[in-house]
C-alpha cells in the first residue's frame, strides 16, 4: 500500500482516542496485536485507535499491561513517592498507585492521558496510576494541580464576578449574542459548499446551510467580523455532527493567507480531532440529560 493510499484510508476513517505508554519493543508488540488498525500521531505524541469502543478497550488493555509492570518498577514507584512525595488534595494512594480526582478540566484530562497507563475509572469517577509511573505523573503534576485549582467552582465563579461591569464581559456578550444569531458573513464571489462541515476564522468548524443574499453592513459588524466588506452577504450555520465531523475529508494543508482571509477553508485534521471531541461531549450530555428525562418521566407513572 502506498502512503498517499494509507493516507486517505486514515483521513476516512480518523482515530477516535489516543494512548500513551513508555517505549519497549514487547509493550509495542502487544499494543499492536490487540489494535492493529493503531497509527502513531507525532502530533500528539500517542497512538491513536479508531471505534467507538475504542477507549473501553484501551482501559482493559492499560490494566492488563499495568499488572505486567515488575515488581522492581513499582517497587522505584513506591520509593520515589516516599521519598518526594505530593501532597495534594487531588492526589490519592491505593493499594495498586495513585488515583487523581479534579473537577472537569480539559488540561488534566490531556496531562494525564499522556501519563504511561493511566486510565479513567468510570464507577469511582478517578484517573488511576501505578506506582510504576510515578515519575511521569510527578513531571505534569504542576500543571494538573494547577488547572484543577482553577476548575474548582469557587475559583470559575470569583474569576466571574472579577469580569462584571467589565470590558471584557461586555465584549464576550456581544461576541455570545453574535454567536447565538448563527450568521456568518461570506464572500459572495467564493462561497463553500452547503451541508459539508467547514472550518471558519469566527466559530470553528460548522456546516452552512443557506446563503441568503443580503448583503452585510462592514460598519456594524467590524468587531465581531473585521474582514468583512461591502461585497459580503451573510449565510446562516448550524454546528456540525459528529457523524459529520468523522467523515468529513481533512485538508492535506494548513489554511493559507487567502483562505483565512475570505473566512472558511477545508478544516485540517487537527481541527477535526479537536471538533470531534467537543462533538462525543455534546453527545454524552445529551444523551444523559433525555436517560435523566425518561427516568423521572418513569418515576411519575
Amino acid at each position: 500500500m502506498t502512503d498517499d493510499r494509507h493516507d486517505e484510508i486514515e483521513a476516512v476513517d480518523p482515530p477516535q482516542e489516543t494512548v500513551s505508554f513508555a517505549f519497549d519493543r514487547m509493550t509495542v508488540a502487544r499494543f499492536r496485536e490487540v489494535f492493529p488498525n493503531a497509527r502513531w500521531s507525532d502530533t500528539l505524541q500517542a497512538w491513536t485507535v479508531p471505534g467507538k469502543t475504542a477507549r473501553k478497550r484501551i482501559d482493559r488493555w492499560l490494566a492488563s499491561e499495568a499488572d505486567r509492570r515488575t515488581p522492581y518498577e513499582e517497587e522505584r514507584g513506591r520509593d520515589a513517592y516516599e521519598f518526594e512525595p505530593i501532597l495534594s488534595p487531588y492526589l490519592q494512594v491505593h493499594d495498586r498507585g495513585f488515583r487523581v480526582k479534579t473537577p472537569f478540566s480539559r488540561t488534566v484530562v490531556d496531562e494525564l492521558r499522556h501519563i504511561p497507563f493511566a486510565r479513567w475509572n468510570g464507577d469511582h469517577k478517578v484517573w488511576e496510576i501505578p506506582y510504576a509511573s510515578y515519575d511521569d505523573l510527578q513531571h505534569r503534576w504542576e500543571a494538573i494541580e494547577e488547572a484543577a485549582k482553577r476548575a474548582e467552582p469557587e475559583e470559575r465563579r470569583k474569576r466571574a464576578e472579577a469580569r462584571k461591569g467589565t470590558d471584557e464581559e461586555a465584549k464576550a456578550k456581544r461576541r455570545t449574542t453574535e454567536r447565538r444569531k448563527k450568521r456568518l458573513p461570506l464572500p459572495s464571489d467564493d462561497l463553500p459548499p452547503l451541508g459539508t462541515p467547514v472550518a471558519t476564522t469566527a466559530f470553528g468548524i460548522v456546516v452552512i446551510t443557506e446563503i441568503t443574499g443580503e448583503f452585510v453592513n462592514p460598519e456594524e459588524i467590524a468587531e465581531h467580523h473585521p474582514d468583512a466588506d461591502d461585497e459580503h452577504v451573510w449565510a446562516g450555520w448550524r454546528a456540525a455532527t459528529l457523524d459529520e465531523l468523522v467523515h468529513t475529508w481533512p485538508a492535506r494543508a494548513d489554511p493559507g493567507d487567502y483562505e483565512r482571509l475570505r473566512g472558511w477553508w477545508q478544516p485540517t485534521l487537527q481541527e477535526l480531532r479537536e471538533a470531534r471531541s467537543i462533538a462525543k461531549g455534546r453527545e454524552r450530555r445529551r444523551r444523559r440529560s433525555a436517560d435523566n428525562a425518561n427516568e423521572s418521566s418513569s418515576s411519575l407513572k
